[in-house]
C-alpha cells in the first residue's frame, strides 16, 4: 500500500502539470486532425488533375509521407533543419509535420472512394456545363466525405495516440508528463497503466461521436456502389 500512496502523493502533486500536459495534447490532435483533413482535401483534389505533372507530383507527395516513418519525420524537422539555419519550435515542428503525414492518408481514403463513384453522375453534370471545380465542390466531395467517415474517424484517432510520440522532440504533452511522474517515483508500470486508461477513455469517446457522425451522413447506398 506504501507504493500506492506514494504514487498517488506524486500524482497529486504533478496533477496541474498533467493536465495542461493533456490539453496540449487534445490541442495537437485536434488541430492536426482539422489541418490534415483540409490538406488532404486539396491533395485529393490535385490528384483529380488532367495534368500529368500535377498527378505525378501529388501522387509522389502521397508516397513520399505515407512511406515516411512518422518520427525519422520529426525528428528531421527538429534535430536536422538546425543544422541548416532553421530552428522550428517543438510545437510548430508537431504540427508540421503530422499536417503533411496526416494529410497523405486522409488524400489517399479520399481517393479511394472516389474510385468507387458511379462516374456516370460526374460525366452529367460536366454535360449540364458545370465546371470542374462545381462538380468537384458540390457533388464529388459530399459523396467521398460520406464514404470515408470510417477512415477518417481511424485516421482521427491514430493522430490522438500518435501524438505521444511529440514528447521525442521536447513537446511537453500528455505523455512526456506521465514520463516525468514515473521518473519521480520509477512505478512506471502504475504511470503508463494510468496514460493507457486516458488514451483508452479519449479514443472511446472519439468513437462515440463517431457513430454518430456516421449514422447521421453516412449513406449505405454510396457504401455498397464503392464495393462493387
Amino acid at each position: 500500500m506504501s507504493g500506492w500512496s506514494s504514487f498517488n502523493r506524486d500524482l497529486l502533486e504533478q496533477l496541474p502539470l498533467i493536465l495542461t500536459g493533456l490539453v496540449k495534447t487534445l490541442q495537437l490532435a485536434g488541430l492536426i486532425s482539422v489541418s490534415g483533413l483540409l490538406l488532404g482535401i486539396v491533395v485529393f483534389y490535385l490528384t483529380l488533375s488532367k495534368n500529368p505533372l500535377v498527378r505525378t507530383a501529388v501522387n509522389s507527395y502521397i508516397s513520399f509521407f505515407i512511406g515516411m516513418p512518422l518520427i525519422v519525420l520529426l525528428f528531421l524537422m527538429y534535430y536536422g533543419l538546425p543544422q541548416s539555419g532553421i530552428r522550428l519550435s517543438p510545437f510548430t515542428v508537431a504540427f508540421i509535420g503530422f499536417t503533411c503525414n496526416v494529410a497523405a492518408y486522409n488524400a489517399a481514403y479520399l481517393k479511394t472512394a472516389y474510385n468507387g463513384l458511379d462516374k456516370s453522375q460526374l460525366e452529367a453534370a460536366s454535360a449540364q456545363g458545370f465546371k470542374p471545380l462545381q462538380i468537384f465542390q458540390f457533388i464529388t466531395l459530399p459523396q467521398v466525405m460520406r464514404l470515408s467517415i470510417p477512415a477518417l474517424t481511424n485516421q482521427v484517432i491514430s493522430n490522438l495516440k500518435d501524438s505521444s510520440v511529440a514528447f521525442l522532440i521536447q513537446y511537453t504533452e500528455f505523455f512526456a508528463r506521465i514520463q516525468e511522474l514515473a521518473a519521480t517515483n520509477f512505478q512506471f508500470f502504475k504511470a503508463y497503466m494510468l496514460a493507457a486508461l486516458v488514451y483508452l477513455a479519449l479514443v472511446s469517446v472519439i468513437v462515440l461521436i463517431a457513430r454518430a457522425i456516421e449514422r447521421r451522413y453516412f449513406i449505405p447506398a454510396l457504401a455498397i456502389t464503392a464495393t462493387q
